[in-house]
């Protein structure tokens, strides 16, 4: 029993507490006042430019010195709060936003109510099931499935995406190894590519070789690595084809010679159809064509993280869709608002696989509610106004203007892209960082790649105007530095 005693709940000894504690309780915490805002709490609103020194107090900030305003960001305008001014927004929350601010769909009482009632509370998606989800799956598959991948996995985090994704790969192999009378847990070795990213968590840490900054001094399995044959656009392109199948050579020698001394011991490969933070390196068809043959005759599966590339940036749903090449797992995330896997037909070759084994790979949340609700809007705006169709209409646009920039600017090379997954280099570090704050200070958002490139990457409704803006900033910053 519980009695109330100067505002506190203190309990009374009683014979029955533990049986009872089953029964509703009469007394609950929202009718406490301690659990109330007093007025004057609610009226403390802080002020735009003290946001950056109230969260400096104890989260180290590292990003764009900028407040947004989600009140006054639209489009592809992103408000910074501090100064009250707009920056043309190429930088989209690091690729995440597949729509721009505030699109008018949103405006819709029935909209605005649904997403409130998904934020009042975080269902465990895992074990408790509900329409919102049923709705996001029925227009995930709808608007971007991937047939044969008809097998989902959600989670919270492009990481734990891929992570899963390895998790899967090594179940089916080292299965496979011990239905082949190789017995142990051999079968656990990922094959990656050098300057790829694929995340900071456990697993995924032993992949990832960008920045030592996100790696070094962190225990790291021994897996193995091979070169990266990109496309080298920094070449004249009567000599691009001809070098990347060089390299491409080189590189497959390398998977064969680990295959032959790690045999059964790899499990899959991974890759990026085009690899994001490394420094937006694209690769050919043909190699993505390659990777598909050697997993198929070597009993590996082949992964492709499309994370960063894919729900409609390159102007496919799907970055592997322009090459023809279907993985075993892809994992996804950004764009879609909710990371998770994606898997084929090839992992039902082992009955207790992964994704069919009860609680083999889980998490609390099972993806978040909330963005998957959003996340269900998004994927209707994104298939009404055939925005993948216009990421790659624009796209191109883009790619030509940036290309014309590149001829009157010496410093800039390889321009780059597919649809809206875009890039530049600069000859330096030094000079990328002059180039990004440059632009910065003029207004238009972008993202560093790489050791020495400049990425840009919108959302899906990006205009032509917009590019025609902010192809203006970054030829006016050009014409600065000339002036200097």
């Amino acid at each position: 029993m519980a009695v109330v005693v100067g505002g506190a709940i203190d309990r009374v000894p009683a014979p029955d507490y533990d049986q009872r504690m089953s029964m509703l309780p009469v007394l609950t915490e929202a009718a406490s006042p301690r659990s109330r805002a007093t007025k004057s709490e609610k009226q403390k609103e802080i002020a735009p430019s003290n946001v950056l020194e109230t969260i400096e107090q104890h989260v180290l900030l590292d990003g764009f010195k900028v407040v947004v305003d989600l009140e006054k960001s639209r489009g592809s305008y992103l408000h910074n709060a501090v100064g009250n001014r707009r920056l043309i927004d190429l930088y989209g929350f690091f690729g995440s936003m597949p729509v721009g601010f505030n699109h008018p769909h949103f405006d819709q009482p029935e909209v605005q109510r649904d997403l409130l009632r998904a934020a009042k509370v975080k269902i465990a998606n895992s074990d408790v099931y509900s329409e919102g989800y049923a709705e996001f799956v029925r227009a995930f598959e709808r608007v971007v499935g991937l047939p044969p991948l008809e097998r989902y996995l959600f989670i919270e985090g492009g990481a734990p995406a891929v992570e899963n994704c390895l998790k899967a790969a090594m179940d089916w192999k080292v299965r496979k190894n011990a239905e082949a009378g190789h017995g142990g847990d051999r079968g656990t070795e990922i094959l990656h590519f050098r300057h790829a990213f694929h995340g900071r968590s456990g697993y995924t840490m032993s992949l990832t070789n960008t920045d030592p900054r996100k790696t070094d001094l962190f225990a790291k399995f021994d897996w193995p690595r091979v070169s990266c044959p990109h496309i080298d656009f920094s070449l004249p392109e009567s000599q691009r084809e001809a070098d990347v199948i060089e390299r491409e050579a080189k590189a497959e020698r390398e998977i064969r010679d680990f295959i032959d001394q790690r045999k059964i011991d790899i499990c899959a490969i991974i890759v990026e159809p085009i690899q994001g933070e490394g420094g937006d390196n694209h690769f050919r068809g043909e190699w993505l064509q390659k990777l598909r043959t050697i997993c198929d005759d070597n009993e590996l599966l082949l992964i492709f993280d499309e994370v960063q590339c894919g729900m409609g940036a390159t102007g496919r749903n799907w970055c592997c869709q322009h090459f023809g090449v279907v993985p075993d797992l892809l994992a996804f995330g950004k764009k879609a608002q909710v990371c998770g896997v994606m898997a084929g037909p090839r992992l039902d070759e082992v009955k207790d696989n992964a994704f069919r084994l009860s609680s083999r790979l889980n998490s609390t949340w099972g993806g978040n509610f909330t963005d998957m609700v959003r996340s269900t809007h998004y994927l209707r705006i994104i298939e009404e106004e055939h925005l993948v169709e216009n990421a790659a209409k624009v796209g191109a646009y883009f790619l030509d203007h940036l290309r014309d920039l590149q001829r009157e600017e010496p410093m800039i090379s390889a321009a780059r892209g597919r649809g809206l997954f875009l890039a530049f280099d600069l000859p330096d570090a030094k000079t990328r960082e002059e180039f990004w704050k440059g632009f910065f200070d003029l207004g238009v958002l972008t993202l560093r790649s790489g050791e020495n490139s400049i990425r840009f990457r919108p959302a899906l409704d990006l205009t032509a105007n917009v590019v025609d803006e902010a192809m203006d900033v970054m030829r006016e910053y050009c014409r600065k530095r000339i002036r200097k």
